[in-house]
């Protein structure tokens, strides 16, 4: 009984152990190495189909009459367009080129990637409004999809994209990501009472199939470090940067959202990034070494989203 109490109260922390340890026993022990390759493209199916049903169960729950923008949305919005216009003006007036450039767009992709889908998820587990941080989760992917196509080619000259056709592209995708979901948990919430009632029912059910995509993205975050072309020193520095990004992101989200009441809220919308977007991206666009940045902050921001969950554990039983 105390293990299980354990597992479910440091659920995000074993899931990304897990995710770890098993990436490593599959990749360095030859006799599992065969089975770590063919159940690699088994992986790579399922996660986006783990996400769809995460974001499904929690627009289960959702109060579509409620999802309109409030007055900290517009604060957090500002702050993510000025965190990408310090970062791109470094790099122009400056003229930052090699492995310093590397370092800034490892960050920028942190900065400009959109919120994480299933910061709703930690949301409503904090306790916080639901639908406020599923409509800044519109929001702030519209934000990145203006923003990609105007600054990625002004840091990187070998970046070659047409502003429309990358907005498109980033939108189809936040279409797959977001909107189908959404629109199937409403058909269902309104037509299927009986499943709907089935789905709300099951306690916390979305967090669990989060944790379970954690551990996925954990051994894929992993693996890239690992096979990253650059020394331990490179990687490491990478990695204490979006730390320190990590934090002072959470923070000024918190900052703003404590003005309005909604600390937890703009704590999330600012700080838990779309960190697969962002990887994607980073390997779409620029290079692709940059894509290690995103890949240690979801490590770092999953820290912080355990740390809150415990805190918010604490509070309750006080």
């Amino acid at each position: 009984m105390n293990f299980l109490s354990f597992l479910k109260n440091w659920t995000l922390p074993v899931a990304m152990l897990f995710g770890t340890v098993a990436y490593l026993l599959f990749a360095f022990i030859p006799a599992l190495d065969s089975v770590g390759e063919t159940m690699e493209p088994f992986f790579d199916t399922i996660l986006p189909l783990f996400m769809f049903f995460i974001l499904f169960v929690t627009f289960c729950k959702v109060d579509f009459r409620a999802l309109r923008p409030v007055g900290w949305h517009l604060w957090v919005a500002l702050f993510q367009i000025f965190f990408v216009a310090m970062i791109t003006m470094a790099v122009l007036v400056f003229h930052i080129t090699g492995d310093n450039l590397i370092l800034l767009e490892a960050l920028l992709t942190c900065i400009i990637g959109p919120t994480a889908a299933a910061a709703a998820v930690v949301t409503s587990k904090l306790g916080g409004n639901l639908e406020q941080m599923t409509t800044y989760t519109f929001i702030s992917n519209f934000i990145t999809a203006a923003l990609v196509p105007v600054c990625f080619p002004l840091i990187d000259k070998s970046v070659h994209i047409g502003f429309w056709p990358a907005f498109w592209m980033i939108l189809y995708k936040v279409c797959l990501v977001l909107v189908l979901p959404m629109g199937l948990a409403y058909i269902v919430k309104h037509h299927f009472l009986r499943l709907h009632r089935w789905v709300v029912g099951v306690k916390d059910l979305s967090f669990y199939l989060w944790a379970v995509s954690l551990s996925i993205v954990t051994g894929v975050t992993v693996r890239n470090i690992v096979h990253a072309d650059t020394s331990v020193g490179f990687l490491l520095l990478i990695a204490m940067l979006g730390l320190l990004l990590c934090i002072i992101q959470f923070a000024v989200g918190r900052y703003v959202g404590h003005f309005f009441g909604r600390t937890v809220e703009a704590g999330q919308a600012l700080g838990q990034k779309n960190t697969a977007f962002a990887i994607w991206i980073a390997y779409m666009y620029l290079n692709p070494l940059s894509s290690v940045g995103p890949g240690c902050y979801i490590l770092w921001q999953n820290c912080i989203n355990s740390i809150e969950l415990w805190q918010h554990r604490k509070h309750q039983e006080k």
